[in-house]
Formats: structure tokens, C-alpha cells, sequence
């Protein structure tokens, strides 16, 4: 009974078993079709948010499309504007330049129809002159009829006359013809002369140029002497300027001592004594003992060799130039020359090639040849003497060479070389010519430093010769006088028109480059000292 009990238990819990998994998988398959359904609600819900998303992505994507091809469209259009623009502006600018040429052409065919009317105008005038020529070749020809009608006149009545008259009659006419032949042939000889002697003339003096071939004669002249260091200035001068003072008093030149580092200047008109100085400075330098007894006794053997190196300089010149005979005086002298300049040439340097060239031109046209070399050679001597001496420097070398017994051919060379004299024979004429060539070749001279320093001179004299100028300054390399005049002579009312005459009569008496300005400076001073 039990185990029926047991049984039925067991099927029964069985059977509830069986109902409840039935209810579970009833229950699970709804919920499962609920779910598929949810899921498929998600997935239409998913799908439509997709389609509107690519629903809006279309739209934009074609609005995008629809932007850039109306942006390319608009692109295109600028650049086909452009495109028409560009060609428009090629072809205006074609346009104009055919323009342009039309013009042109327009211009050259007025120029032509312009030349062809002065043609015309010319051939016009040309027929009239021809039609004037025919004309008044026809009035000579009525003329020359006219004429052999008298002289056969003429020659009836003479042949009325007697043999004796009409053959004197022939012969006067004869000599009339002949003498007009003849002037014309001497006319014609004397032209003829004239032009083979300019050319033979220019012949002979380029030859003798050429021949030549002299270096640059310009050269400096100032005198500067190189020290080893800037203490040597300080021995130069000495204790107290003992040393200097001995030196400008032994030599007769002035030494410069400035600022310029180991350098100092020695400064004199006269070139000996300059070279003197330099040559005595130069030593003393080198044997560093410097005190008024070694300085009389070193100017004294400086002197010494200037004096032998004159010597040999003149006897060398003489011997280049070939000249012989000189007196000792005028080897001097000529030795002297290596130390003076003229416009800035070397007068020795320029008298040698005076020789040279003179020489040259009379051995070409058969001259004196040792004659042309002499004259040539002393031309100049007296610029030697100009320093020392009165006068010019042609009276001058005519004395010297006259005192020591030259050729009155040579004085005259002297005398004649600037036409102070008339010109003796042909010689002097070609030492004038030489010295010509040799002064204005190209480089052989500048402006003279003495010219300048005249120019300075004359303006600081014509300002100096005023009442009431106190002091004159000429500056700026002359472009600028200043005038310092005292107040009590010269009033405010007087210093413009003081200024006035002053220019004026700078402007009438100076020759110069440019403009001067003249300045006047009037000033007032109180002076009082405190005790």
C-alpha cells in the first residue's frame, strides 16, 4: 500500500513536473516571440534611423555637389572671362600696334612726300639756275663776239699802220701775256713751296720726336728727410733749440718739425742749399751725434759733395748732349739746373732733350748740328740765377754766356728762344722750336707752385693796400680772403662798399679759376686787467 502510495507520488510529481516544464517552455516561447518582436521592432526602428541617416548624408552629399559644381561652374566662367579678357587685351594691343605702325608708315610717307617736294622744289631751282647760266652764257657769248669784232677792228686799223709800229705793238702785248704767265707760275710755285715745306716741316719734327721718346719730366720738389724714430726729433732741436738754431744758421734754410711721424721737412728757395741741408741732415741722423760743432763741420763736407756733384752732373749733361768746350762757370751752372724746375719740370731734364731734339731737326735739314745742341743746351741757364740775381732769366743767360766767351750763334739762341731778340739764323729757330716740343708734350709741365703762390701774394697785397686793413688772410687755396680791419678807421657803412672795390680790383688785376669771396671782419674789444 505503501509503495502504491509511493508510486502515485512519484507519478504525480511527474506529472507536475511535466506541467510545469510545459508551462516553462509555454512560457519561454512567448517570451521568446516577445523578444524576437522587440527585436524586430529595434531592428525596423534601427534600419529607419539608418535610412534617414543615409537619407541625410544623400542630401548633403548632393548639396555638396551641388556647391562645388556651381563653385567649378562659377570657376570656369572666371577663367573663360579671364581667357576672353586676355585675348581681348592681345588683340587691342595688336590693334594698336598696327596702329602705331600705320602712323609710322604715315609719318615715313610724309617725310617722303615732304623730301620729294624739297626735291622738286630743288630740281626747280636747279632749272632756273641752268635757265639763268644759259642766259647769261648767251650774253658772254654776245659779249666774246662783241670783243672779236673790236680786236678785228683793231687789227684793220693796225694794219694801217707801219711795220714798225704794229710789230711794237705785238711785242708790248706779247710781254703783258708773258708777265701775267709768269706771276701765275711764280703764285703756283710759291703755294707749292708752301705746302712741301709745312709737310717736310711736320716730317722733320715728328722724327725728331719720335726719336726721342723722353720719360715724364714732372717731379716733386719738396725736400723731406726720414727719421729712425720720433725721439730724434727732440736731438734735432737740441737743449733750448741750440741744434736747430745752428743748423738753420750754418745751411740758410728752414726745418719743419710737425706732427708727421718720423719726418722731418727742410724747407728754401734755393734748391742747392735745400739739397745741402737734406744731404747734412741725412748724415747727422745716421751718426746720432748732433751738437752745433758736428753740425758746421758735417754742412761743410755736405757742401763739399754738392759742389763735386754739380761738377759731375754738367760734365755728364755736356757729354749726353754732346757738347764740348764749355767753360768750368757754365758746367756749374748746368749742374745747377738738376736742382730747379720750371712749371714743374726738371729744367736740366728739359734742357738735355732741347738739345737732343734741335739736333735732330738740323742734322735733318743740313744744319750746324753741334751749333743747335749748344744753343739748345744753355738756352735756359739763366733760370739758374734768377734767385740770386736781377732780371730775366734770358738777360741773364745771355750775360753768363757772353762773359765766358760763347758763340754769338749760341747767345743768340739765348736770346731769341722767347722772342726777345729777332732770330738770327735758322739755328735759333730750331732751339725755339725744340723747347716748344718739350714743354707742351703731354705730362712735361703743370702749374707752377710759384704761380700759386703769386696768386696768394697779390690777393693778401691788394687787400693789405687799404687804410684801416688791420691783417689778410688768403685761405682755402685763395678761393676765400679774409680782412681784418680795425674799427676806428672803418665804419658798418663802409664795410660793404670797402668789400666791393676790394673784389673789383681783384677781378681787374688777378687772373685765377672760379671765384674769390671777400670777407671783412670788424670787431670790437674792452680789455682791463684785475689787479
Amino acid at each position: 500500500m505503501h509503495m502504491t502510495n509511493t508510486a502515485l507520488y512519484a507519478a504525480a510529481g511527474i506529472a507536475a513536473l511535466l506541467i510545469a516544464s510545459a508551462a516553462f517552455l509555454i512560457l519561454g516561447l512567448r517570451l521568446g516571440a516577445k523578444r524576437e518582436i522587440e527585436r524586430q521592432q529595434r531592428s525596423k526602428s534601427t534600419a529607419e534611423e539608418t535610412a534617414r541617416r543615409i537619407t541625410a548624408d544623400a542630401e548633403r552629399e548632393a548639396e555638396t555637389l551641388r556647391k562645388t559644381a556651381l563653385l567649378s561652374g562659377k570657376e570656369e566662367l572666371i577663367k573663360l572671362r579671364e581667357a576672353w579678357e586676355g585675348e581681348s587685351r592681345g588683340r587691342r594691343e595688336e590693334i594698336e600696334k598696327e596702329e602705331r605702325k600705320a602712323g609710322d608708315r604715315e609719318g615715313v610717307l610724309n617725310r617722303k612726300y615732304d623730301m620729294l617736294e624739297q626735291r622738286d622744289r630743288e630740281t626747280a631751282r636747279r632749272s632756273e639756275e641752268l635757265q639763268k647760266r644759259d642766259q647769261a652764257l648767251g650774253e658772254r657769248e654776245k659779249e666774246v663776239d662783241r670783243l672779236l669784232a673790236e680786236e678785228r677792228r683793231r687789227l684793220e686799223q693796225l694794219a694801217g699802220l707801219s711795220a714798225a709800229d704794229a710789230k711794237a705793238e705785238l711785242i708790248h702785248r706779247m710781254e703783258e701775256e708773258a708777265h701775267a704767265d709768269a706771276a701765275n707760275r711764280i703764285r703756283e710755285i710759291r703755294e707749292t713751296a708752301k705746302r712741301n715745306s709745312e709737310r717736310e716741316a711736320k716730317k722733320i719734327i715728328a722724327l725728331a720726336i719720335q726719336r726721342i721718346s723722353a720719360e715724364q719730366s714732372v717731379e716733386a720738389t719738396v725736400s723731406a728727410v726720414a727719421l729712425p724714430n720720433d725721439e730724434m726729433k727732440g736731438r734735432i732741436i737740441g737743449r733750448e733749440g741750440r741744434n736747430i738754431r745752428a743748423f738753420e744758421l750754418a745751411t740758410g734754410v728752414d726745418v719743419i718739425i710737425d706732427d708727421t711721424p718720423d719726418t722731418v721737412v727742410v724747407s728754401c728757395f734755393d734748391p742747392v742749399r735745400r739739397e745741402v741741408a737734406r744731404l747734412a741732415l741725412e748724415k747727422l741722423v745716421a751718426d746720432g751725434r748732433i751738437h752745433p760743432g758736428r753740425i758746421e763741420e758735417v754742412v761743410n763736407k755736405s757742401k763739399e759733395e754738392v759742389d763735386k756733384g754739380i761738377i759731375e752732373t754738367g760734365e755728364r749733361a755736356a757729354y749726353e748732349s754732346g757738347v764740348h768746350g764749355l767753360h768750368q762757370e757754365l758746367i756749374k751752372l748746368i749742374g745747377r739746373m738738376r736742382w730747379r724746375s720750371s712749371y714743374g719740370q726738371n729744367i736740366l731734364n728739359h734742357s738735355k732733350e732741347v738739345a737732343w731734339l734741335a739736333g735732330i731737326m738740323a742734322a735733318e735739314l743740313g744744319l750746324d748740328v753741334a751749333m743747335a745742341r749748344r744753343g739748345a743746351l744753355l738756352h735756359d741757364i739763366g733760370k739758374v740765377l734768377t734767385h740770386e740775381h736781377e732780371g730775366t732769366h734770358v738777360q741773364l743767360g745771355v750775360e753768363m754766356a757772353t762773359r765766358y766767351g760763347e758763340n754769338p750763334l749760341v747767345v743768340n739762341c739765348i736770346a731769341a728762344h722767347h722772342d726777345d731778340v729777332p732770330h738770327e739764323t735758322e739755328v735759333s729757330v730750331l732751339v725755339q722750336a725744340a723747347d716748344a716740343i718739350s714743354g707742351a708734350r703731354p705730362g712735361a709741365r703743370r702749374e707752377a707752385f710759384e704761380t700759386y703762390v703769386k696768386r696768394l701774394e697779390g690777393l693778401e697785397r691788394i687787400a693789405s693796400s687799404y687804410k684801416g686793413v688791420e691783417k689778410v688772410f688768403a685761405i682755402q687755396a685763395g678761393r676765400e680772403v679774409r680782412v681784418i680791419v680795425t674799427a676806428d678807421d672803418v665804419n658798418d657803412e663802409r664795410m660793404t662798399t670797402l668789400a666791393e672795390e676790394i673784389a673789383r680790383r681783384i677781378e681787374t688785376e688777378l687772373q685765377y679759376p672760379g671765384q674769390i669771396k671777400v670777407v671783412l671782419i670788424r670787431e670790437t674789444r674792452a680789455v682791463d686787467f684785475a689787479r
